[in-house]
């Protein structure tokens, strides 16, 4: 019976209509995408016979996302959604309709296929945090997590479609069909949106500006500990496996001797695999941990680039491909899913903007790099090193454990509002925030050292400066002071602090000796321009 009832709850997010049309619009569009890039990826083999034109591919299309990762989450938390992805559409069907164009009339260059994929990057990097992030407007809070296991669900049921029927319809009636099938989707998708009745956002007087926005992002991933270890991971695993990924064009024209609709089957197996290797997670989740998983995944996927390097039959390839697909979504679903179960609501756009940024740019690296080293060793034994470094890295990063997840970053809301003589501007700033302990001189070593998890949360939500003073004369009179840059900006502070945060916050606390809980002061900068002013 529990069986049943999860399998159930897997799909229960389709029951919410909006959420279901725009899951199916999705998967339309990515299948639109995936044939445009089979296209692109063979025309490009036709044009040039470098390893290093096939790779610039993969670099243009990786590349934009690696640049405007975070640009590209912040928009997506201050503008409104529904009308930013419709624009991105728009957007991607131009680009889809110039590659129609210049291959109906023959005039298609290599130049051209990296110019155009780049633009397209760029729609892929706007698109891809804003989409992440209007899934919990879709669903209520209990379908969330089975809701974004259905996107990735759909991402590899278009991946199994696209490049097969992308491909077929290259060998059947040339790339610009493919093109054009592109183009279709995206107004598809466009429909879909248009559907979509998004209530208008409120204006709370502390929405978010770019320029905050993104440097309240940087300052997150600066101090968050546990991003860092997922990005480190996430970009060691991606350098290594995204040989395959640059080299299997040429890989499956000369090695294999195949053709446009060959290389399309071949894709299409790693999202059959991908398929398989979703349905596999439960299970696997209850015997390996993160760590484990990845290293399952980097062991499965250097297995198949050694075989391929081999040159096998073409049904061991795609076999191979199967497997390649199953390790692929295995690692992908557990970066993705500790990266997301890190990162609080307020800045999980931005934050992962940035691991997607780190994503792509290992990709868009690991492509060009591999590229270039294929051209000077040859294709065979670029795949053999690929895979060999990619065991060997993943075993000596085992040790750098991802993080679990299992902190609650629901915003606490324990903070009280602070004491005003008169209304602040929300512009004014910087403000400077004092908090007065009393601590036991004996016990200030210990104080010290939760007051270090105190400042990384400190400086996450919002803080660029932070320290700890003793009072000269009053050896048990201790002060924590930091710095926030507007009134605006620590109001939101407030409502950023998460409930993991409170229980942090109360182990430092509880060497607090007074009878009354720590004095908290405000201070707001003062100059002649703001004397005497709120």
């Amino acid at each position: 019976m529990a069986t049943q009832h999860s399998a159930s709850g897997s799909f229960a997010p389709l029951r919410h209509s909006m959420f279901a049309l725009l899951w199916v619009a999705a998967i339309l569009g990515n299948v639109g995408s995936f044939m445009r890039d089979v296209a692109s990826s063979w025309m490009v083999t036709e044009l040039s016979a470098s390893p290093t034109a096939v790779a610039l591919i993969q670099t243009a299309a990786a590349l934009p996302v690696f640049l405007l990762a975070i640009p590209a989450g912040v928009l997506s938390d201050i503008l409104d959604r529904r009308r930013f992805l419709i624009a991105v559409q728009v957007l991607l069907a131009a680009v889809s309709g110039t590659l129609l164009v210049l291959a109906k009339t023959n005039a298609l260059t290599v130049e051209y296929l990296v110019a155009l994929t780049f633009v397209g990057g760029i729609g892929a990097a706007l698109m891809g945090p804003t989409w992440q992030a209007i899934v919990p407007e879709l669903v209520p809070r209990e379908d969330l997590k089975n809701a974004v296991a259905l996107n990735s669900l759909g991402i590899n049921i278009s991946r199994a479609i696209g490049p097969a029927l992308g491909g077929l319809l290259v060998a059947s009636f040339g790339a610009s069909m493919a093109y054009g099938a592109d183009v279709t989707s995206y107004f598809v998708v466009i429909v879909a949106l248009l559907l979509w009745k998004r209530p208008p956002a409120t204006n709370t007087g502390l929405n978010e500006h770019f320029f905050g926005a993104f440097r309240a992002g940087l300052r997150y991933a600066r101090s968050s500990s546990e991003l860092h270890v997922v990005l480190l991971r996430a970009a060691v695993f991606f350098v290594f496996a995204s040989s395959v990924w640059a080299l299997l064009p040429l890989l499956t024209r000369g090695m294999l001797g195949g053709t446009a609709g060959f290389y399309g089957v071949m894709l299409g197996a790693v999202g059959a695999g991908a398929i398989l290797g979703a349905l596999l997670l439960p299970k696997l989740r209850q015997r390996l941990s993160a760590d484990g998983l990845v290293l399952l995944s980097s062991v499965l996927s250097a297995g198949v680039m050694a075989a391929l390097s081999t040159a096998p039959a073409q049904w061991m390839a795609v076999l191979l491909m199967l497997i390649l697909g199953c390790g692929w979504i295995i690692a992908l679903t557990t970066f993705n899913g500790v990266a997301q179960a890190v990162l609080p609501n307020w800045v999980r756009g931005r934050g992962l903007a940035i691991y997607l940024m780190v994503f792509n740019g290992a990709m868009a690296a690991g492509s060009l790099g591999w590229g270039l080293f294929a051209q000077q060793v040859g294709i065979p034994l670029a795949l053999l090193v690929g895979g060999v470094g990619l065991v060997v890295a993943s075993l000596l990063l085992h040790r750098v454990k991802l993080p679990t997840g299992e902190a609650d970053l629901q915003s606490s809301n324990h903070w009280p509002e602070p004491l005003l003589t008169a209304p602040v501007a929300h512009d004014r700033g910087p403000v400077l925030i004092q908090i007065e302990y009393r601590v036991l001189r004996q016990d200030i070593p210990a104080f010290l050292d939760a007051m270090q998890h105190v400042e990384r949360e400190r400086r996450r939500d919002g803080a660029y400066a932070w320290g700890v003073a003793e009072h000269t004369g009053q050896a048990e009179r201790v002060i924590e002071w930091f710095l926030v840059e507007s009134w605006a900006e620590h109001l939101r502070q407030h409502q950023r602090v998460s409930k993991a945060d409170a229980d942090m916050q109360a182990e430092a606390l509880r060497f607090h000796q007074g009878p009354e809980r720590p004095q908290v002061h405000h201070f707001l900068a003062l100059s002649r321009g703001n004397a005497g002013q709120a």
